[in-house]
């Protein structure tokens, strides 16, 4: 059995069509899908209210109810089925299926959601009679940090139990949302169903990190490298490339790996991989070291801090 339309919205029978066009306006506000994403309970009453006011909020449909011609779902009670068939003095034509009275528009329902949504949008979405856009459902992805630059293929598990196959696109960054049209909540009166909105979180990787579309890395080197030079091996995204490291580079030098960072799928282009070296002593420096490094204080003596 329907509910009391007039205890859904809150108002005393006596109510004026101002206090019940009012009432529905505060409740749908409240609880209107796209205000409420992902949540059912809210959804569920938002219907209600809505068949309470399409049911209240037209003064012909009003009267036949309080009459008691009609029930709470707008159906013919027993009593006059068998006088508004013959079209007797509670019968009348034209009626949509479902007896609930002719196929016409309300502007009340256009003008609510037009005040809520604003123009156009509550216009069209919201007349009486059309359908109502389901509400967007949210949810969180966590990926790792390699994926979130290559892209990568993931499901997601739906609060419900249902799964979500979602493309991750090469490049996303962390708090981005992905949008899926057309997978979130149902709609309501045949409307489309809303989206599903995926929030990408991005693991943090050991050794990269990312700045905009390039990729920074910190690569310690021996002393002897950093003196003599060196041809070492690096990590980048995409594999591992070799890097020529000159003679007497010092601590905190960058360099620059052209191509080698994350592809912005907006514009095309790909970032560079910045690599920073940091000089790294010995455990132990032995007795050897320590005494050539004596000696050759001795004659070459600089103080670093004094430069610039």
């Amino acid at each position: 059995m329907a509910e009391d339309p007039y205890a859904l919205l809150g108002v005393p029978k006596n109510a004026s069509d101002d206090d019940i066009r009012r009432a529905f306006r505060k409740l749908a506000k409240e609880l209107h899908p796209d205000l409420n994403p992902g949540d059912r309970v809210a959804v569920e009453r938002f219907k209600k209210v809505s068949a309470a006011y399409e049911l209240l909020g037209d003064p012909e449909k009003r009267k036949r109810y309080d009459r008691g011609e009609i029930d709470a779902a707008g159906e013919p009670r027993r009593a006059y089925q068998q006088q508004g068939a013959a079209g007797g003095p509670f019968g009348w034509r034209g009626a949509r299926p479902g007896g609930v009275g002719p196929e016409t528009e309300d502007p009340g329902f256009s003008d609510i959601f037009s005040e809520i949504f604003g123009g156009a949008r509550g216009a069209r979405g919201a007349r009486f009679g059309a359908g109502i856009r389901g509400g967007d459902v949210r949810y969180t992805l966590e990926i790792d940090f390699l994926e979130a630059v290559a892209g990568a293929r993931k499901r997601v598990t739906m609060p419900e139990g249902g799964m979500l196959d979602l493309t991750v696109p090469e490049g996303v960054t962390d708090g981005q949302v992905l949008r899926l049209k057309g997978k979130g909540g149902p709609g309501f009166r045949g409307g489309e169903p809303g989206d599903a909105l995926v929030e990408i979180k991005v693991k943090p990787h050991p050794q990269f990190k990312r700045a905009g579309d390039d990729i920074t890395i910190e690569l310690p080197i021996s002393l002897d490298e950093a003196v003599l030079g060196a041809k070492i091996e690096v990590p980048t995204v995409s594999g591992r490339v070799q890097l020529t490291i000159p003679k007497g580079t010092s601590s905190g030098r960058v360099f620059r790996l052209r191509g080698k960072g994350v592809r912005n799928v907006a514009t095309g282009a790909t970032g560079d991989q910045l690599v920073t070296v940091r000089i790294v002593l010995p455990d132990a420096v032995d007795d050897s070291l320590a005494y050539f490094m004596s000696e050759w204080r001795q004659r070459h003596a600089y103080n670093p801090r004094e430069r610039g």
